[in-house]
């Protein structure tokens, strides 16, 4: 059906840094293909408790959390889930009737992929990122029993906390070593940043890693995961974890959980 909009629509959004169109495309896609009174629109803040206040005030139903806001938004809400609070990071806010509570949808999809991909804990682990996402994903390994890592980061406080959470070691340069397993949780290959261009690991590191994992999302093939491919290694793109975290938001905010046909459908469409 076509989206029209009453006085009865209930209202879901995001909180971004930089807002892309992707949540916007396939939530409200969904919306129209259930025939459900919901509509969804991107915004960003330069004042966060004020629109964190709003979603109470007005009556939003649910409101996704991306960088840099995942854990600055933690004081603003009432309740967090166990997953969120586990990993003081969050990606998801739901309202029930002017009740905040936090989740961590990133967390699950990352779980759900490592045992898809089959990635098996013995494997070592690099992982470059410090910041929410990072903890999200490097959380997700260490619970899917992973003890071997290492944790890049350029700032030394983040990343010696992140490592120190999931036992792993921190290094401020990844050049030196080797894993079985890369992933990527920076801006590096981001479409529209400054690094869109660049390897978020050297060559040499691909070369000898197993599986490659890159939670960049948008352009679904960045460079890291396009030189994997070209090598044949296995890939994990970000293109599946925001499927998989947007699917989880989708059920929090509707109480309805899509089939895996229409979950395709949507994600075709948005990611278009």
């Amino acid at each position: 059906m076509s989206l029209s909009l009453n006085r009865d629509t209930q209202l879901c959004m995001s909180l971004s840094g930089r807002p892309g169109n992707f949540g916007t495309r396939f939530q409200n896609f969904l919306y129209s293909a259930l025939e459900l009174n919901y509509v969804y629109k991107a915004f960003t803040t330069r004042d966060l408790p004020a629109a964190i206040g709003g979603i109470r005030a007005l009556g939003i139903r649910g409101c996704a959390i991306s960088m840099p806001f995942k854990e600055a938004c933690i004081p603003l809400v009432d309740s967090i889930a166990d997953s969120a609070a586990a990993i003081a990071s969050i990606n998801t806010i739901v309202n029930d009737s002017g009740h905040l509570r936090a989740y961590n949808t990133d967390y699950i999809a990352v779980r759900s992929l490592i045992e898809q991909h089959h990635l098996h804990p013995a494997m070592h682990l690099v992982l470059r990122g410090s910041g929410g996402m990072a903890k999200a994903v490097a959380c997700a390994f260490r619970d899917a029993g992973f003890r071997h890592g290492h944790i890049v980061a350029r700032n030394a406080a983040t990343g010696r906390a992140l490592a120190d959470t999931c036992g792993f070691a921190w290094v401020d340069d990844a050049s030196p070593l080797r894993a079985d397993v890369l992933v990527n949780v920076t801006p590096v290959g981001m479409e529209g940043g400054p690094e869109r261009d660049q390897l978020a690991f050297a060559r040499d590191m691909v070369e000898h890693a197993q599986t490659v994992f890159d939670v960049v999302a948008l352009p679904p093939e960045t460079p890291l995961i396009t030189l994997a491919r070209s090598l044949g290694k296995p890939v994990i793109t970000g293109a599946e974890v925001i499927v998989l975290q947007a699917v989880e938001q989708f059920v929090l905010y509707t109480g309805v959980r899509p089939d895996a046909a229409l979950i395709a459908r949507a994600a075709a469409h948005a990611l278009a």
